[in-house]
């Protein structure tokens, strides 16, 4: 039966969020209203997450925050509705707010704090919720959430440095075409007249740059039109799941950027695997949700094998090793893990070693990115200037 995801106001007049299953959206609309729910906005629950995840405005450190504030809390024995209305109330108006008021009606109602987070997954991942169902099954709920507040600030971390590393690099590229399209749209055209009044010949390398301006000029509509063309196809193929499955594989195929991005992807993978088996989620169930975690088609579809693999009887350590995707390093830390019974300590453990094998390859590509960029702009404007030079030393010795 198809499931809805709605959100509505009940008799007090509070938003409320959450799914019904239901043959057709108007059975499911009957449903809210006789739970005495009168629905805002009702729609099922694929085509919802994905229209619903761009209202999203929670940042990761922003909830990170909220998440080790309500581990204090309850840490304080804070009963779990309490500690969320507090955080409510403390909280700035905003999206993180109104998803708090939601959740704290929900917890009014009788939900489960995992099953009141789990109806606004555009915020909680559904690791996040699956730990939280762990945390409180096992009644170790502020320590797991402890463990999820340090893993988003990791995540928070790895985003932030390379936004910062890529700051740089990429005003120097937007810089430089902008300074190359105003050379080439104004300055050369100028140019380029007292060269052909002279009716000279005019070297190699001017010709082109002559070209490149026409072309520049005469052609900016086209160019206009190829890229958003290129913008409209881009759209296009992702949503083509084909297309998104080889572009995953030749991103990992790339020599500097498929390296970094294996590192990321194992990091993510060994440190959410880890998390979830030290909140106790069985292995088969903590596979499942690992696999929505990872963002690498290559990656979750090999997790999906190895999960039926492992329901079968096989270990994750001899299922890991028959991938290329998993290098010696996790697979033998996972082997030991399971020997030793403490196979969630070890991928943890390999999670921040791959983290830390990725902080370093970011610093030691940026540090060799930076170098070529300026050596790419600098070897672009020494060609124009170059080509606007050479003529003008032609005429300087035909005048003598």
């Amino acid at each position: 039966m198809p499931t809805f995801r709605y959100s509505a106001f009940n008799q007090k007049g509070a938003e409320v969020a959450g799914t019904v299953d239901a043959a057709t959206e108007s059975e499911a609309r009957l449903q809210l209203k006789q739970k005495g729910l009168f629905a805002k906005e009702i729609a099922p629950a694929a085509e919802a997450g994905s229209r619903w995840a761009l209202k999203s405005g929670v940042s990761v450190p922003d909830l990170s925050l909220a998440t080790r504030r309500l581990a204090t809390l309850l840490g304080s024995a804070v009963p779990v509705y309490e500690a969320v209305a507090t955080l409510w109330e403390q909280e700035a108006p905003g999206e993180l707010k109104r998803v708090l008021g939601r959740v704290r009606d929900r917890l009014a109602e009788g939900q489960g704090l995992a099953q009141a987070l789990a109806a606004e997954p555009q915020v909680f991942s559904e690791s996040y919720v699956g730990m939280v169902a762990a945390g409180e099954a096992s009644g170790a709920l502020e320590v797991v959430l402890e463990r999820l507040a340090e893993f988003q600030e990791d995540q928070a971390e790895v985003r932030s440095r390379v936004i910062t590393a890529l700051i740089y690099p990429a005003i120097m590229v937007v810089v430089g075409i902008a300074v190359m399209m105003v050379l080439l749209g104004f300055v050369v055209p100028k140019i380029s007249a007292v060269f052909e009044s002279n009716k000279a010949t005019l070297p190699l390398v001017t010709v082109l740059l002559i070209k490149a301006s026409t072309a520049v000029r005469k052609g900016w509509w086209i160019m206009g039109a190829l890229a958003l063309g290129a913008v409209a196809a881009w759209k296009r193929a992702k949503t083509n799941e084909t297309f998104l499955h080889k572009r995953d594989r030749f991103i990992l195929g790339l020599p500097m950027a498929g390296q970094l991005w294996r590192r990321l992807v194992l990091s993510r993978f060994a440190k959410v695997l880890g998390l979830l088996l030290q909140s106790g989620v069985p292995i088969i169930k903590a596979m499942e949700i690992t696999g929505e975690a990872v963002v690498n088609r290559e990656y979750k579809s090999f997790l999906a094998e190895a999960r039926e693999s492992l329901i079968q009887g096989g270990s994750l350590s001899a299922t890991l090793k028959t991938s290329p995707l998993f290098p010696p390093l996790l697979t033998h830390m996972t082997a030991v893990g399971e020997k030793s019974g403490e196979l969630d300590a070890m991928l943890i453990k390999a999670g921040d070693a791959f983290q830390k094998e990725f902080n370093a390859q970011v610093t030691r590509s940026m540090a060799l990115l930076e170098p070529m960029l300026i050596l790419g702009m600098g070897l672009t404007i020494g060609f124009m200037v170059i080509a606007v030079l050479l003529p003008i030393m032609q005429l300087n010795q035909l005048v003598k």
